[in-house]
């Protein structure tokens, strides 16, 4: 839960810093907020996030994407959140070294994924998930998922703003709203390869400037 209000309370600090603190002129910041409420964030977390937005004091986030090779060639990429680079990318170059993978350069990897958008939100009474993909398209939504109490859209990540506005628009309850890194093709490994990047993965995760990780290690 503490990482969960961690890594929101970083992308409530960016969001105000590219969009300004005010929720109704900031569309990224008004589902990051109905977010964080849905994780049961306390309030003090969030106003101190947009604080550190707007404090001339406080140190600035800065978003770096680092990209490697761990065990058996699996492509790895890292989204962070960190207000001192130098310590994070050494940190991160550590954790390839020491769990048999490499760090790469800018683009190495990143090309092996699709970047999309992902919203969760509330099924609607009356609107089938066929109708809903349906009238989607348009707005850049290539596929619509059920799950569970949930529907996902995946679109492409320059149409998040036009998604955002109609769900909005038309009364969708809105759980979340994430960038995701979908693998054009994955790969798969014997045993003992999945256990040793599953480690460095594990690893990778646990450092606090970390905020997404995303690999091509068939599942």
């Amino acid at each position: 839960m503490a990482r969960v209000f961690t890594k929101l309370g970083k992308q409530i600090t960016i969001a105000v810093r590219e969009g300004g603190p005010d929720p109704d002129g900031n569309p990224r910041l008004r589902v990051l907020m109905q977010q964080a409420k849905k994780e049961n964030m306390p309030k003090e977390n969030v106003e101190r996030a947009i604080k550190k937005a707007t404090s001339k004091e406080e140190g600035d986030y800065k978003e770096v994407v680092y990209e490697g090779y761990g065990p058996g060639g699996i492509a790895i990429v890292v989204e962070t959140a960190t207000d001192n680079p130098t310590r994070t990318v050494a940190n991160i170059r550590s954790y390839f070294n020491k769990h048999g993978g490499s760090l790469g350069t800018s683009g190495s990897v990143v090309f092996m994924f699709d970047h999309k958008c992902v919203f969760k939100i509330a099924p609607k009474d009356g609107v089938s998930l066929d109708d809903l993909e349906l009238e989607l398209i348009d707005y850049g939504v290539d596929e619509v998922v059920e799950d569970e109490d949930a529907v996902i859209l995946y679109g492409d990540f320059a149409s998040y703003s036009a998604i955002q506005k109609y769900l909005e628009e038309n009364g969708f309850e809105i759980f979340s709203a994430e960038f995701e890194r979908i693998p054009t093709d994955t790969k798969e490994l014997s045993d003992e390869q999945k256990e040793s990047v599953t480690k460095l993965l594990e690893k990778i995760e646990d450092d606090e400037d970390v905020q997404n990780v995303f690999h091509n290690m068939a599942e």
